[in-house]
């Protein structure tokens, strides 16, 4: 596994300096190194934030021909999901987001939606509305983030078939959420002591077809603060996989994870028990679903197929100085998302 240095994070031809992984930002992106075409340019900010009974994920997006606000509001006691996406087309960067994850503000607005993404006393403050989000009713987010741990998964990947693509992605798992939701006429409250949220800040040029695998968890254990970043698929990641565990946040760097979705008649069955391992033996994990956050999109040369499974895990950790951590009823997720655009 390659560890980034500190440096631009491309060169005068528009390619990775380096790929690999880190714990910070070591790599300074600027949209202007980008040699591709204007339209591969791919950016979001895309947060989750949940309790042991409910949570919210937020996203703004600027795909260069078309950027989205979106939203999902999970219940996890009945279970349910309700997902709304409001789309703008042809931002081509207008969107205007910052060069990094520690700075600078995401503002977009459209009719009858509005999101912002700010930094404030050194807190996140996210807040978005939509006026007909369920029913004719109005969804209303106001939540902070604070105490962003030590470490964080950074990556840098490569595409093996266009020199020109690159991911540039940072995974912040464990902050500390406050703040409150309305959906349907009911208010839902986040506290400190028992929500957390999580950022997945993404920059880079992709090629036409992928398929990804991305999980995540986090929560309390034993008085620690415990999460997990892992994923594969995308990319060349033989420079460095983006599979990390954070132990009070500090990163716990792992090898390749495999998510032993399970299988009926020859598909995968994403609401069965999920069996996942690693190959250097230190994560052993049982995955309970809850709810299957699914999407199917086809229009043409845009396709995007997306399994966002949330659930629990079961299993055992094994930190860098050898000490085996038991997870029991940990709140995730674990998704498959095949994409072309």
């Amino acid at each position: 596994m390659y560890r980034l240095k500190e440096g631009k994070l491309l060169d005068e031809r528009g390619r990775l300096t380096e790929a690999g992984y880190s714990t910070s930002l070591v790599k300074e992106y600027d949209r202007n190194d980008i040699k591709a075409g204007k339209l591969r340019i791919k950016e979001w900010d895309y947060y989750l934030i949940y309790n042991d009974k409910f949570g919210i994920a937020l996203t703004i997006d600027d795909n260069s021909y078309m950027g989205l606000i979106s939203a999902s509001f999970l219940d996890f006691t009945k279970p349910m999901e309700r997902t709304v996406s409001k789309l703008f087309w042809f931002p081509l960067g207008k969107t205007a987001f910052p060069k990094s994850s520690a700075e600078g503000d995401v503002i977009k607005s459209l009719k009858g939606c509005s999101a912002a993404f700010t930094h404030e006393n050194g807190r996140r403050h996210l807040v978005l509305h939509m006026d007909n989000f369920d029913g004719g009713l109005p969804l209303h987010c106001d939540l902070y983030l604070s105490d962003e741990p030590q470490d964080s998964m950074v990556i840098a990947t490569p595409f093996p078939k266009k020199s020109t693509a690159f991911y540039y992605n940072q995974k912040i798992i464990g902050m500390k959420a406050q703040g409150r939701v309305e959906y349907c006429g009911k208010t839902y409250e986040f506290y400190e002591d028992d929500s957390f949220g999580l950022l997945d800040w993404g920059r880079g040029v992709w090629t036409y077809s992928n398929t990804w695998y991305w999980g995540a968890a986090q929560g309390r254990l034993d008085g620690h603060t415990i999460g997990f970043n892992i994923g594969y698929g995308f990319g060349d990641t033989s420079a460095a996989s983006e599979n990390m565990v954070f132990f009070d946040g500090k990163a716990h760097k792992l090898s390749l994870v495999d998510f032993g979705i399970p299988q009926r008649n020859g598909k995968d069955d994403f609401m069965s028990t999920w069996n996942m391992t690693s190959d250097d033996g230190r994560f052993s994990m049982r995955f309970e679903p809850i709810i299957d956050r699914r999407a199917n999109t086809d229009v043409g040369l845009i396709c995007s197929k997306q399994h966002q499974v949330f659930g629990r895990f079961f299993g055992t950790v094994t930190l860098d100085d050898g000490t085996k951590v038991e997870i029991e009823n940990l709140l995730g997720f674990a998704e498959k998302v095949k994409n072309r655009w």
